[in-house]
């Protein structure tokens, strides 16, 4: 049976002066070729946020992780182990994929690698993108009388109100103001990249060479009606087409949807989608939305945004898209049909008869 084995989508998305990723302020990196420092937010966020939106559709709490710590001969707690429950009953484990490896080996170590690969989320072109920065301040010079000041000396012993009058001398510096420098933010055109491994998406292993789960999880997989079936991969266990087909809708919209809620995100922006792309040929979402170099005669280069319908994936384009981008074809529910085309093609895989 000829079943494309994958689907790739590319997602377009517009944010607006917010900070994302967050490592010594915002996250960046060097592009060596037009010397710039272009903000981005990492594949693990994107990831993170997407296991969220699934689990927030499908009114699923997230599958409980054990944190271990030991504690040393001198009393001082120290971080051990972070056991994931290795079970793909639970959707965000499914799909998110898991590694558990004990101290010591003395337990075979369960890893499933996601059926999901996901890119971080860079901008379109490194010139459709920015980093200003800005100097804010946390200010509370408005109320006096609420907030306290605290000075200490050099030996840690607070000063009276007198010696910190005398500290200052007649300076007009603020101590119920502190002042925060050089806060970068994130403005621009972004895109991320999603690659859908449907072999793997719905199936477990049953080969004991390399596990992903303990035999009495097959055992209990078997007997809440997993089916044996085989891949490319070998033998294994296969959803349920009734649990399948809640999966998959709420998938759906979390690949498109997804949103950041993680405390490393702040000063908040909409971060509308503006456009998708979706196929089973990798090349052709990259031409579907792409950016071309434009020599105008100018100093500084520039760059132009393209969403190209003819590229060869299908493509969706959202109302927004039209004020960053030269279009005429964008609906209203231009992300509904892109849910819609994502769910027919996971819907249309033949998950039993792979071979």
């Amino acid at each position: 049976m000829n079943q494309k084995p994958f689907i790739y989508l590319r997602g377009l998305r517009h944010a607006d002066f917010t900070v994302f990723c967050v490592a010594d302020g915002q996250k960046n990196y060097w592009d060596p070729q037009f010397s710039r420092s272009i903000p981005y937010s990492s594949g693990q966020q994107v990831k993170r946020s997407m296991i969220e939106m699934l689990n927030e559709q499908l009114h699923t709490e997230p599958s409980p992780t054990t944190f271990y710590f030991d504690v040393n001969n001198k009393g001082a707690i120290k971080e051990g182990e972070v056991i994931s429950l290795c079970d793909p009953s639970y959707p965000d484990q499914l799909i998110g994929g898991w590694m558990s490896a004990s101290q010591g080996g003395k337990v075979k170590t369960l890893k499933r690698r996601s059926p999901l690969s996901i890119s971080a989320m860079t901008p379109l072109h490194p010139l459709l993108a920015s980093l200003p920065k800005e100097n804010i301040s946390f200010d509370r010079s408005d109320r006096p009388n609420v907030h306290k000041v605290v000075v200490r000396d050099a030996a840690g012993k607070k000063l009276t109100t007198d010696e910190i009058d005398n500290l200052l001398g007649g300076s007009d510096r603020s101590l119920l103001r502190k002042w925060i420098q050089d806060n970068g933010r994130a403005t621009g055109l972004f895109v991320y990249d999603v690659a859908i491994d449907l072999r793997r998406l719905f199936c477990v292993p049953t080969t004991g060479l390399e596990p992903e789960v303990t035999t009495e999880t097959l055992d209990e997989l078997r007997q809440n009606g997993w089916t044996a079936g085989k891949n490319v991969f070998g033998e294994c266990l296969i959803m349920p087409k009734a649990q399948r087909d809640k999966i998959i809708p709420a998938l759906a919209d979390a690949l498109i949807d997804w949103h950041i809620t993680s405390n490393q995100s702040r000063t908040f922006s909409l971060m509308e989608t503006l456009a998708v792309a979706i196929s089973d040929n990798a090349n052709t979402i990259a031409a579907a939305i792409r950016a071309k170099l434009m020599d105008d005669g100018g100093d500084r280069p520039k760059a132009k945004p393209i969403i190209d319908e003819h590229a060869g994936a299908d493509t969706y384009i959202s109302l927004p898209c039209a004020g960053y981008v030269v279009t005429e074809s964008e609906q209203a529910d231009a992300l509904d049909k892109a849910k819609a085309d994502l769910v027919k093609r996971m819907m249309d895989f033949d998950y039993e008869h792979q071979l």
